[in-house]
């Protein structure tokens, strides 16, 4: 399947790009979003394009050689917006796009274990290059560590915190019980033991039952929700007074953080928030896209 951007209606709408003027993509994926934009901001007007996977960002790379002078493409973590932008002299910035999303090729091609429908090894790291983490000390762990190490009470506590997992403590109780006998190495593994943690009439609901310990497991990993709380502040320091900042977030906890940061924001004075409830996407979009189903926007402009 072919990446597919979400809400790009939507991102162009409330980035509303205009000639001339600059944006950073801090998730740049495989480039849809830029695309979108590179187009209304011509003919000068340039994308800051920032993508921590470096396997993504060779992808990307190749594909946007037309543009050599309107898209400059960083490997690195959206949390260095700040030093990002100073290095590259990228200014002034009219507008900001952070969508969290996973793009098509991490899910699909990545082989690191994102995905309960393939069987893969147990690493969910973004970037699992050998070099020297710049997000804290994000590589030193994966997925396999988690599920073998960690104490039961550890992983609980995430399935709980990071998965809203309801039988939390059942699962981590199967994956200790069952690393006892084998190490857990593969995604079907893991998978497996979910399935026979949980009550049987809980595993045929609209959502699948593996989708919430393996969200859980990859934003540990990650430090999903730390990088988007130090992310919010940054973004609003190196926008322009009337630039925009865009989030697209796809499940609850990201969503909480992004609201009560606009709304706080707001009450200082500093942001107007453009989307008094989030962008949902359309039903026809989730046809075409059935992974955007969870998808929601907001947007504030910078006073």
């Amino acid at each position: 399947m072919a990446h597919i951007p979400v809400l790009t209606k939507e991102v162009l709408e409330y980035l509303n790009p205009k000639a001339n003027e600059n944006f950073v993509d801090a998730t740049v994926g495989e480039g849809g979003h830029s695309a979108a934009i590179i187009e209304k901001n011509n003919p000068n007007g340039k994308i800051l394009g920032i993508e921590w996977d470096s396997e993504v960002y060779n992808i990307t790379k190749s594909r946007i050689a037309e543009f050599p002078d309107r898209i400059i493409l960083v490997n690195d973590s959206y949390i260095n917006l700040k030093e990002i932008v100073e290095k590259e002299n990228f200014k002034p910035v009219n507008g900001i796009l952070l969508d969290l999303g996973m793009s098509s090729y991490q899910l699909e091609k990545s082989g690191r274990g994102f995905s309960f429908m393939k069987n893969e090894m147990l690493d969910m790291r973004y970037n699992s290059g050998n070099q020297k983490s710049k997000i804290k000390n994000q590589n030193y762990i994966t997925a396999e560590n988690i599920v073998n190490e960690w104490s039961q009470e550890k992983i609980e506590e995430i399935l709980n915190d990071y998965g809203e997992e309801r039988f939390a403590r059942q699962i981590a109780k199967k994956i200790v019980e069952k690393r006892k006998v084998k190490k857990i190495s593969s995604t079907f593994e893991l998978k497996d033991i979910i399935k026979e943690a949980m009550p049987s009439k809980f595993l045929y609901g609209k959502i699948h039952f593996a989708t919430r310990t393996f969200q859980a497991i990859r934003i540990t990993v990650n430090e999903e929700l730390d990088n988007l709380t130090e992310f919010l502040p940054k973004a609003i320091e190196v926008l322009s007074s009337g630039g925009r900042l865009v989030v697209i977030s796809f499940h609850s906890l990201e969503d909480r953080i992004v609201k009560s940061f606009f709304k706080n924001k707001s009450q200082q004075g500093l942001v107007k928030i453009l989307t008094k409830k989030p962008i949902a996407v359309s039903r026809n979009e989730v046809l075409v896209n059935p992974r955007s189903r969870s998808a929601k926007l907001r947007a504030i402009i910078k006073n």
